[in-house]
This record gives structure tokens, sequence and C-alpha cells, in this order.
């Protein structure tokens, strides 16, 4: 899952993208309000989570022009200002929740992914195909009596796989929604953290789950 975090403070933005990269988020960041716009509107990003008091624009003002250019990612919006009128005016420009600073991360990490659960009515805390468990708060996948320790990017690429069952996924798809912008197009990061998966998930089981497709990427799930 992908997030977008427009945070003026440099140690404040620092601070959310490693705690979330470590919790297996590709995480970007944008220290303006106009800049930020941009990337969430160009980008396919799953959560954007937005400083109410920024340099250059107010963060209200950024999140009603999202929704004004028809993007309709989910917003968390931070402010130091804690007045109930400041919250409903965020609410009111289209954010889908606030979070008052300072705050504990865990709270911050609990909402960003009851936002993320989001129309996704059955999902809880698990993610589950055929005899294989990701469990999305501890971050361990099971696959029979087997548990397996995922690096922050096997839980980040298997997560989005397993949100995606029996689609093909290009490489493109996945680097926008595994990846931050530091990656290197030509890399072949991808194949190899599929390799390390197929590993941990796949190998010595009957049924195989991640399916290499031919010049197109890779498809998740059992084939008929």
């Amino acid at each position: 899952m992908r997030i977008l975090v427009i945070e003026d403070n440099p140690k404040m933005a620092g601070a959310i993208q490693n705690g979330l990269k470590s919790n297996g988020y590709a995480v970007d960041v944008s220290h303006s309000g106009h800049d930020g716009e941009d990337m969430a509107v160009i980008e396919p990003y799953d959560l954007v989570i937005l400083d109410l008091m920024l340099p250059d624009r107010d963060g209200v003002d950024v999140c009603r022009n999202l929704r004004r250019r028809c993007v309709d990612t989910p917003v968390l919006m931070l402010t130091a200002l804690s007045g109930t009128d400041d919250k409903v005016a965020g609410l009111d420009a289209g954010a889908d929740d606030y979070l008052t600073k300072p705050f504990e991360f865990e709270e911050l990490l609990a909402r960003v992914r009851a936002l993320l659960r989001r129309g996704e009515a059955t999902e809880g805390r698990n993610l589950e195909c055929d005899d294989l468990t990701l469990d999305l708060y501890t971050r361990m996948a099971k696959r029979g009596d087997n548990e397996f320790e995922l690096s922050n990017k096997e839980f980040g690429l298997l997560e989005y796989l397993m949100r995606n069952p029996n689609r093909v996924l290009s490489r493109t798809q996945i680097t926008e929604k595994v990846w931050d912008m530091n990656y290197e197009p030509g890399s072949n990061v991808i194949d190899v953290y599929i390799s390390s998966l197929r590993k941990k998930v796949d190998r010595g089981y009957e049924r195989e789950l991640i399916h290499t497709i031919k010049g197109a990427g890779y498809r998740f799930g059992i084939l008929d």
C-alpha cells in the first residue's frame, strides 16, 4: 500500500515516513501543499496524510482541491489545532479522518489501517487465500502449520497480491503500489522479492499461489 505524507516539518515527516515504512508501507513525502496536491493527483496513492498548517497553502484548501479534481483517495488530516471548528472545516473539505498533534504513532497507525480497510466490508485483521493467512497487525504469514516472518517489503508485496487475487498484475502496477518514488526503472528488485516470497509461502506446498504470467506480470491465487 502506498501513502503520501504532505508535511512541511522535515523531522515530523521523516518520523512518519520511517514509522510507516517499518510497517510495510511505501511512503512518499512532500513538504509543500502545491507539490503534494499535484503528486496526489498524478500518482495512485492509497492514502494521503495531510498537515493542516502548510507554509504555502492551507491543508483544507489542498483537500478541497483534491476532491474538486476528482481524487477520492482517503485523507487523514493532521493538525496542532484542537478546536472543533478546525476539525469541522477539515472534514467538510473532504477529509476522512482527523488526528491532533501530538499523537502516539500507534494511534496514527491504527487510523491508517482503518482508512485503508474502508470499502473492504469483509476484511478484518487477516487476509486469507486457500491455506495462507496474512496477519495485517503482526505482519506474519502462516500457511498450514508453518509461520513465516516477512521483511517490510515482503509484507507490502504479499499484501498487495492478496488484495488482488486472480488478477494479472504488471510490474508497473506493483511498482506503483508497493514501491515509493525512489524505485529505479529497469531494476529487477520486484523479481527478487517475488522469488523470496515464493521460497517462504509456496515452496514445498502442493498448490502454488504466486504465478508468473510471461510477458504480463504476476497472478496470485489458485489456478484452475
